[in-house]
């Protein structure tokens, strides 16, 4: 059960890290502020640093991770696309990562109460994922 738990989590966190940095690069070239890009580059490279630590637990298991869902995916696609197109400001961006980051932030804490027997290392990714859209949604807020 633990094992089990363990790859269901990590393989939820590597789904959600997948979604964090399309979304950041969905709305980069949109992005006119440069303090703003700035952070928004800056968290996608945690992303991709925290992607490859929990990649290193799933390979550990002889699991390959877990894409976001279609379904998922084209619903971001979607509302990204349809918000910039009508307004392509700082702030929409911001209002776009932060409802993102607070998605993320949720469906986390969810699988942490879901996977309670998953090993530590994966439960502190978790929270290291969860911290980092945490502090993303903080950082931006004064765009919103």
């Amino acid at each position: 059960m633990i094992e089990q738990d363990t790859v269901r989590l990590l393989r939820e966190c590597d789904a959600g890290i997948k979604m964090g940095i399309s979304a950041i690069d969905e709305v980069l070239d949109y992005t006119s502020d440069t303090n703003l890009k700035n952070k928004l580059v800056d968290s996608k490279d945690k992303h991709i640093q925290l992607k490859s630590e929990m990649q290193g637990l799933l390979h550990k298991y002889h699991d390959d991770g877990k894409d976001p869902t279609l379904m998922a995916k084209g619903m971001s696609w979607v509302k990204t696309n349809v918000k910039l197109t009508i307004d392509n400001s700082d702030s929409a961006i911001a209002d776009l990562i932060t409802d993102g980051c607070n998605m993320g932030v949720k469906n986390l804490e969810k699988y942490l109460n879901q996977y309670q027997m998953a090993n530590e290392k994966s439960k502190n990714i978790t929270k290291k994922l969860i911290n980092l859209e945490q502090n993303l949604a903080l950082d931006i807020k004064k765009y919103l």
